[in-house]
């Protein structure tokens, strides 16, 4: 049914439970898997009045290698599980790039017929506040998403 399936990670706790649905889903389907993780840009605040602030660019090579530690440490985790399973799975980092839009790219890059993704499943006001990654691949993507709660 699919020949390879991205799986989306931020290593969190609940994406850790998606990861694992995906893999399992992988192994018996007996097809390939890339697991991705996107860092965001760096955060600029604007005052509003004029008055932006300029990072120098120690700062933001900081934050950049803080987010490359980060991912590696994510996707590490991710292709052990994978090993562990027998799961043949390539990694992915998308570094400065908003997170749904990265995850359908990587997917269809990737020729994957399924995206596998964790979500909170937050409802209302909750999901205006928090914002949902997983909504916004659910609107956009023309690839099949299976979401994980």
């Amino acid at each position: 049914m699919y020949d390879r399936i991205l799986i989306s990670t931020d290593g969190s706790d609940l994406a850790k439970k998606g990861v694992d649905h995906g893999l399992a889903l992988a192994k018996a389907l007996g097809v390939d898997a890339i697991i991705v993780t996107v860092t965001e840009r760096f955060p600029v605040f604007s005052s509003g009045a004029g008055y932006d602030l300029a990072w120098s660019d120690a700062a933001l090579s900081e934050y950049a290698q803080g987010q490359k530690q980060a991912a590696d440490g994510i996707l590490l985790g991710a292709k052990q599980a994978a090993d562990a399973l027998g799961v043949t799975a390539a990694t992915l980092h998308v570094p400065d790039a908003e997170v749904g839009e990265a995850i359908i790219a990587a997917a269809r890059e990737g020729g994957c017929g399924l995206i596998v993704m964790a979500s909170h499943g937050r409802r209302g006001l909750g999901r205006l506040m928090l914002g949902s990654k997983a909504s916004e691949v659910l609107t956009h993507s023309d690839i099949p998403v299976l979401v994980v709660r």
